[in-house]
């Protein structure tokens, strides 16, 4: 989508997919080896009775969807950071989550030469349950 496209109250579906046992393990495995997030057996009997995504991967699983649905063939340059990051309920393998944006703000910089969009981003199971809130700023680069 382009700069021009978000408006302010739009709700954009990010796209779905789903989510392996095997992917959240070899993520953990790389970035976040917590004992909860790659050793299926111990996961079991603790208090999450059973493995649990890494925020980071439910974090770059919404990037993943937002920029191959949303940004893809975009101006985005980037973003300077979020303002809120939760992690309201665990993210679990087979889950299948749906990324839902909604454009918070929209507004030109005093140059013209930017676009930035505040928006919310809710990445949702098929339960129901939200994986993650975050609301965040983009850039995007207008004319040139």
């Amino acid at each position: 989508m382009r700069f021009s496209q978000l408006e302010v109250g739009a709700v954009i579906s990010g796209g779905r997919r789903a989510v392996t046992e095997a992917e959240i393990i070899e993520f953990a495995t790389r970035y976040d080896p917590q004992w909860y997030h790659i050793d299926a057996e111990r996961a079991r009997g603790s208090r999450w009775k059973g493995l649990i995504a890494s925020g980071w991967h439910t974090c770059s699983i919404a990037m993943d969807l937002l920029v191959r649905n949303v940004l893809a063939d975009s101006e985005s340059i980037g973003s300077p950071g979020v303002e809120r990051l939760r992690w309201p309920a665990p993210l679990r393998p087979d889950d299948e989550v749906e990324l839902r944006i909604e454009v918070l703000g929209s507004r030109l910089t005093r140059s013209g030469t930017l676009g930035v969009i505040r928006w919310r981003w809710l990445l949702v199971t098929q339960r129901g349950s939200t994986v993650l809130d975050c609301i965040g700023t983009s850039l995007f680069e207008i004319g040139g």
